[in-house]
């Protein structure tokens, strides 16, 4: 099927060079290939054979065989996250494409089919009483090792329902919360946007946003605006579904906050969480409200819009970087802080780890996915050759890298929880914006890349900790009733003013970008931890240069710890603790060092 190309991407040629594509034969070669054919085959007899080994015998079984019973169960992860890891990263390539949008629903339903006898697993574990798990854990130190994962597990002991509830929403979970995931997914790509008379996707009107003429800006807010508004009701139907899913999920586990799961999940205390989105509101007058009249300033205005939040500055350099400049940024950057970290990253670019070009019906903003320990992770991008895309590159690396390290603690211990996953993707950015401002040749130059670092940074605190309280907002109101499209704007409206300072106006539209945000879609919630990491790397580099002696060693170290650690015991060696509230204040003292010395320039 050959592919239009965006009327902004220049993959193949100049200015952007030749921008890699994914080459998924890692996993599978094709849908029909005999060995996910056999996979599949396996995975139903496996399910089948596990569940008739050990359901109603978990208590009794011994350390050893317990062992032994994880370790199949991590194998059957570790099958089934390979066949959708395949199906989802086809489908996001083109999420237009019906066949490629029916195969992973067909694999999504055959995985939940199959994998519907492994329910007791969990809900059977946590019934195991403490004394009896204590004793199997002493007992077997390679039992031990997945104690972190199956500590996490049991807690949710309290509210987990009975088996036979447990069975009915594992099976219905493929027309419940995925099936508005997809919704939401198709609805989103198959959107286009008319700029001054072109046809556009959504990244591609996005991206205009950063764009030099502030009339090709406005045009794009209002196109934004305009389609949103269209298709409104949809989305609006779509958050309406979930929060109320939610919410009766949570009713019936008795979890105390619409909150509460995300934090179990994430192996973090609610109060942690709260003297971090604390620290950040109470930051917004140092951070967001003064960098921006800074920013009004330099751009000749006396009030900003919301196409001139992340416009570029008038001495910023306009010029596209290509695809081989931006690789050999990022690397060079990495290496200038360990050879090893440059070596993880090099296969991404040499042997189609990565998905880099804009084409129609692609998934839109960027991700990395590890997909299972036993393969390596794929990064996705939508390359436009802008310095910020540079910093994109640098952060899925980063992810992409961690993901690598921890790969070495298998299938239940690898992932990270999304507090400490966004570490290594801030911290490669961190150290690719330091190799870029000791590179810079004069203080206009500094100037750029210092307010671009601001503002990435803006972005991730503040502009994340505002869409978090928009969700606690959102999922409140919804206990109460439906929402109408005009009670979801007023909601969003009320967090943007007060993160983004006095100095905005708001265009007519605006109100209803919260559309298209996919996190509140895909991982209520999860937005808190952009900000978590923004906070602890910026902690992190700053230990870093107070003692760089053995840093590399203590930080590749917590990176291969993966899941495995929780937050206290992998931030021990450097000195930090996130559950100190002073510890966010230290983090929030970075960006504000930086517009220090912005407004110092004014002088």
């Amino acid at each position: 099927m050959t592919l239009l190309r965006d009327a902004n991407a220049t993959a193949g040629g100049e200015p952007l060079g030749n921008l890699p594509e994914w080459n998924l034969d890692d996993l599978y070669t094709a849908e029909d290939a005999p060995e996910l054919l056999r996979d599949l085959e396996w995975l139903e007899g496996e399910c089948a054979a596990y569940a008739a080994d050990y359901e109603g015998k978990l208590a009794d079984l011994s350390a050893s065989e317990m062992l032994r019973a994880i370790e199949r169960n991590e194998k059957i992860d570790e099958i089934a996250g390979r066949i959708m890891s395949f199906a989802g990263l086809r489908y996001y390539q083109q999420t237009t494409n019906g066949e490629r949008a029916k195969f992973m629903s067909d694999m999504q339903d055959k995985i939940t089919t199959i994998t519907t006898p492994l329910v007791f697993f969990g809900l059977e574990f946590n019934r195991i009483p403490d004394e009896t798990y204590e004793a199997a854990m002493g007992a077997n130190a390679d039992l031990a090792r997945y104690r972190p994962a199956l500590d996490r597990m049991r807690a949710m002991k309290p509210y987990q329902l009975s088996d036979e509830l447990e069975k009915y929403l594992h099976d219905t979970s493929v027309v419940g919360a995925s099936a508005w995931n997809k919704l939401f997914d198709e609805t989103i790509a198959g959107l286009t946007f008319d700029v001054d008379g072109e046809t556009l996707g959504i990244e591609a009107t996005l991206n205009l946003l950063t764009d030099q003429d502030r009339a090709k800006r406005e045009a794009s807010a209002r196109a934004l605006a305009d389609v949103f508004g269209k298709n409104i009701r949809t989305f609006s139907r779509v958050h309406n579904t979930l929060a109320k899913e939610k919410e009766i999920g949570d009713r019936w586990r008795g979890l105390p906050s619409p909150q509460a799961s995300r934090h179990l999940a994430n192996h973090v205390e609610p109060e942690v969480v709260e003297a971090l989105r604390n620290a950040v509101v109470a930051a917004y007058p140092r951070l967001s409200h003064r960098y921006y009249k800074l920013k009004a300033k330099w751009l000749g205005l006396d009030t900003l819009q919301v196409w001139d939040r992340n416009a570029p500055l008038p001495m910023e350099d306009t010029r596209l970087v290509g695809w081989d400049e931006a690789r050999s940024t990022v690397m060079d950057a990495y290496a200038g802080f360990s050879p090893e970290m440059a070596k993880i990253a090099e296969p991404f670019f040499d042997k189609g780890w990565i998905d880099a070009e804009v084409k129609p019906g692609k998934a839109p903003g960027a991700f990395a996915h590890p997909t299972v320990t036993t393969v390596h992770p794929y990064v996705m991008l939508n390359y436009l050759g802008k310095p910020r895309d540079v910093m994109t590159l640098a952060h899925e690396l980063g992810h992409g890298v961690h993901q690598v390290l921890a790969a070495g603690q298998g299938e239940m211990l690898s992932s990270t929880p999304l507090t400490l996953a966004e570490t290594a993707s801030v911290f490669g950015e961190m150290l690719t914006f330091r190799a870029m401002l000791e590179a810079a040749t004069d203080d206009a130059q500094r100037k750029v890349l210092l307010a671009g670092k601001v503002e990435d940074m803006i972005n991730t605190v503040v502009r994340q900790i505002a869409f978090y309280d928009f969700e606690c907002k959102l999922h409140a109101a919804r206990r109460d009733g439906e929402l109408t499209p005009e009670d979801i704007d007023a909601l969003w409206m009320s967090v943007q003013a007060e993160s983004l300072g006095p100095v905005f106006e708001f265009m007519d539209g605006y109100e209803h970008f919260w559309a298209y945000i996919p996190h509140f879609v895909h991982s209520p919630f999860y937005v808190y931890a952009y900000a978590f990491g923004d906070g602890l790397v910026n902690a992190l580099y700053a230990a870093y240069e107070d003692q760089p002696e053995g840093f590399q060693d203590k930080y590749f170290d917590m990176l291969r710890a993966g899941g495995s650690k929780h937050h206290k015991e992998l931030l021990a060696p450097f000195g930090l603790d996130a559950s100190d509230p002073a510890f966010w204040d230290k983090g929030l003292s970075m960006i504000e060092g930086f517009i220090d010395q912005l407004e110092a320039m004014e002088d």
